[in-house]
């Protein structure tokens, strides 16, 4: 029986999300979305407050959202944090058998393609990405996150799947060579492109950035190296302290969810959408800033949902209530608190300085903030209901 409870978002007003609403409703999106593409209805209405169709913002679901009493027992609090924007349960399902045919062809998660169709990835995307219905662009990014996952599974953080502290490195860097092509002189090309077809997560990384490359562009997808490199990184670090047998300080660890987070499937929110922000604005330090902000936070969700699976793992798991619990002395329920408590602050924050930035940037960004904003909502609602998080 899972420790972890399902949980819907707590309604309430907020003032810095109606501000965000304004906003974004002032400036109409960078390309007018087709029929095909619209959110159902012509209006959505908050507390008084009228948004126009259309993919919508930083706001739209969030103008109802304040954390309410924390939750009692075993379950996961209260959040601060939106409800999806849309629930379409016809396109998330035909994700979903379109992203388990691909494992199926590519041999991934062999033998375990059960588990991977009733965890719903497909959903996820659905959820995380409000402003397109198209499915094979839903898929592509599907299908990278999915290689990433698997990467943290086979690699890192499943035994049974082969994960070894000791190979993490070797392997991390081969699978980096999946997605941003080494380039050996001629006598090795063979024995490289061997590699990486031996292996199912090679052959993940390489086919499901080559699907995502059908509808980004070059700097779009040197931005998705970029992050999957540091994600990679990340890895790296969980891998050091599991052969140290050491627990991170807490500082420490929220450092490391920085870098090992959700941001590489963040980034991919645009060209999902199918536009693109400027590299500028995305190198931004300021949008930097935010965007991690809100990728920790989407990350702590998956820390507290993640809480019952590890319970029953025989190795030393990594997340932040149990790292609060050792530094801090508490019980796991205290510790549970002080996450949510945490994840709430990011949040917050993120919401705040995005409406700053709204103000200021391009319309690529003010769409970009409010599609890290429906990715947040679309997040925690999978890890409410997925069974990979939910003991299904």
């Amino acid at each position: 029986m899972s420790l972890l409870s399902r949980m819907t978002a707590p309604a309430a007003r907020h003032d810095v999300a109606r501000l965000v609403a304004t906003l974004l409703a002032q400036h109409q999106d960078v390309r007018r979305p087709a029929a095909s593409e619209r959110l159902p209805g012509t209006a959505v209405r908050r507390e008084g407050f009228t948004l126009p169709s259309g993919p919508t913002g930083l706001g739209t679901s969030a103008a109802r959202i304040t954390p309410g009493k924390r939750a009692v027992g075993a379950g996961v609090p209260d959040l601060y944090c939106p409800p999806a924007l849309r629930d379409d349960p016809t396109l998330a399902e035909e994700v979903n058998g379109r992203l388990v045919e691909w494992a199926r062809e590519i041999g991934l998660y062999a033998g375990r393609l059960d588990r991977i169709h009733a965890a719903d990835f497909g959903r996820l995307m659905m959820l995380a990405h409000p402003d397109t219905d198209d499915p094979d662009r839903l898929l592509a990014a599907g299908k990278c996150a999915l290689a990433e996952w698997a990467t943290d599974d086979y690699y890192c953080d499943d035994e049974t799947m082969g994960s070894a502290p000791a190979l993490l490195g070797a392997q991390l860097g081969v699978a980096y060579a999946a997605m941003d092509p080494a380039h050996p002189p001629a006598r090795y090309v063979s024995a490289v492109e061997q590699a990486m077809r031996d292996d199912p997560v090679r052959v993940a990384l390489r086919s499901g950035f080559a699907h995502l490359a059908r509808y980004a562009d070059a700097s779009q997808l040197a931005r998705l190296h970029h992050e999957v490199a540091v994600l990679f990184v990340g890895y790296g670090q969980e891998g050091s302290w599991r052969s140290q047998g050491r627990m991170p300080a807490v500082w420490e660890y929220l450092a490391h969810r920085q870098i090992n987070s959700f941001l590489p499937c963040i980034a991919m929110t645009d060209v999902v959408g199918g536009y693109a922000l400027p590299a500028v604005e995305y190198a931004d330090p300021r949008v930097r800033r935010a965007v991690t902000m809100a990728s920790t936070a989407a990350t702590l969700v998956n820390d507290l949902y993640s809480m019952a699976k590890e319970h029953h793992s025989e190795s030393v798991e990594f997340n932040l209530p149990t790292v609060i619990a050792e530094e801090e002395r508490c019980s796991p329920r205290e510790a549970v608190e002080r996450s949510a408590s945490i994840h709430d602050e990011l949040v917050r924050t993120f919401e705040t300085e995005a409406a700053a930035l709204a103000l200021a940037g391009s319309p690529q960004l003010r769409r970009f903030l409010a599609g890290v904003w429906a990715w947040l909502g679309g997040n925690r609602a999978w890890h409410s209901g997925s069974p990979r998080y939910n003991g299904a």
